[in-house]
């Protein structure tokens, strides 16, 4: 009974405004939701980069290739692989061929990220194997026992041996966020729960260009990523002028800060904008790109690994959109003691059902005060916090209310409220290479 020291009619507005609505996914893993658009529509572009195209059926062949190469190198399903690389099209063969191999890839941008924080991630995710670009090869130094790839070699075209399929709960990716000494494990069904339902889709379909802007090691590139493949439309990726990528999207995931350097009016084909990350979006950011598209907030735990609430802007408001659960997600408010608070009253923010992480990697201390059984779904169910005060509203929206800060907040007070013409691509992996 963890409700009842709460008012029925608020026990009742609990469930009411913190469950999101319950939606079947029906392909509950990400590198079948790629294949099965490479079976149905293989001559589709699956990437641009450089004026250069990748199809579908071309991803598909060139991953189940390095698939089978990483299969004959001792990758097994649950284990995680480096991917080490840079935005390009081998990058998305390197992402694509772990995923089928059964393996969670652990990205991070080779071109930034230092030689230390390299060996470091490598070694807090127990990899056993890093994918890279050659001209990186000097530069990767890893721990002992490693074997690295070259995403860029030719692989010998055998077919990938049959494996056993991950489920839905293993890891799809591994985020280290800048600067965090640990990484969070994201599972397919995290990925696929979000982007395989709306509004955490976006309406993304065949036809549309994703922009492909951020950083690989943060989770928002992830959804970048996989948000634009597992629903059949092209990926845009951008180098370091970020704003010539954006300008030929029609969708658009963004932090605040790669916002702020682009102009809304370079981008006349843009349709629909994720703004995601912490701190929010400014009311002014918001205001200025909502005259050019439908404007998403996107809130979650895990540095942007996950998302639990959205929020669609409406620029006549003048105020914050209230935000809700995303479909298959719960949302909670709740004080010091982790008890559920009346809406109007401020407390943290905990989210619970498909977008809890699969937990921390680099030790159990990492993990300490972030998870914790949820009571309120019960089954041995887990939530998790997302580092963010916040609020019901009268109406059911989420108000977000600042960060709540990495450990235990002191109880809150309580206050009553009411593109140009392509070219084919060349990749080094051999066409006549089956598919997995």
């Amino acid at each position: 009974m963890p409700l009842r020291h709460l008012a029925p009619r608020d026990q009742h507005l609990f469930w009411q405004y913190g469950r999101g609505p319950s939606v079947p996914v029906h392909e509950p893993l990400v590198h079948r939701a790629v294949e099965r658009h490479a079976i149905v529509h293989p001559h589709a572009v699956a990437a641009e980069h450089h004026g250069a195209t990748l199809t579908y059926g071309e991803l598909d062949r060139y991953a189940g290739a390095l698939a089978a190469h990483l299969v004959r190198e001792g990758v097994r399903p649950g284990d995680h692989v480096g991917l080490f690389a840079r935005r390009s099209v081998p990058m998305l063969v390197g992402l694509l061929a772990v995923l089928k191999a059964g393996a969670a890839y652990v990205p991070q941008d080779v071109g930034r990220a230092s030689p230390d924080r390299l060996r470091q991630v490598a070694r807090t995710a127990r990899t056993r194997v890093v994918l890279t670009h050659r001209e990186h090869l000097p530069r990767i130094p890893l721990p002992d026992g490693h074997r690295l790839i070259a995403l860029d070699d030719p692989v010998p075209c055998q077919r990938l041996t049959p494996i056993l399929l991950p489920h839905p709960d293993d890891g799809c990716h591994v985020v280290f966020a800048a600067g965090r000494p640990e990484g969070v494990k994201v599972t397919h069904r995290n990925v696929t729960s979000l982007l395989h339902t709306e509004p955490g889709g976006l309406g993304v379909r065949p036809g549309d260009r994703v922009a492909q802007l951020l950083d690989l090691a943060g989770g928002p590139a992830a959804r970048e990523i996989l948000g634009c493949l597992t629903r059949g439309a092209t990926l845009v990726i951008g180098d370091d002028d970020l704003a010539a990528a954006a300008a030929a999207a029609t969708v658009l995931i963004a932090t605040p800060a790669v916002l702020a350097g682009i102009d809304p009016a370079d981008c006349p084909r843009l349709r629909t904008l994720a703004v995601t990350g912490q701190p929010g979006p400014s009311q002014a950011l918001v205001d200025r790109w909502s005259r050019r598209a439908a404007v998403h907030d996107c809130r979650g735990p895990a540095a942007g690994a996950v998302v639990s609430t959205m929020a669609r802007h409406d620029p006549s408001a003048g105020r914050p959109p209230a935000a809700r659960p995303v479909p298959n997600t719960t949302v909670y408010v709740l004080d010091a003691d982790r008890r559920a608070l009346p809406v109007g009253e401020t407390g943290e923010v905990w989210a619970g059902g498909d977008c809890v992480p699969a937990g921390h990697v680099g030790g159990d201390a990492s993990d300490a005060g972030r998870y914790a059984p949820d009571p309120f779904l019960g089954e041995g169910r887990a939530m998790v916090r997302t580092g963010t005060l916040g609020r019901w509203t009268s109406h059911g929206g989420l108000e977000h209310l600042g960060p709540a800060g990495e450990d235990r907040p002191e109880p809150p007070a309580r206050t009553r409220t009411a593109g140009r013409p392509s070219r084919p691509v060349t990749v080094p992996y051999a066409d006549t290479a089956p598919r997995a």
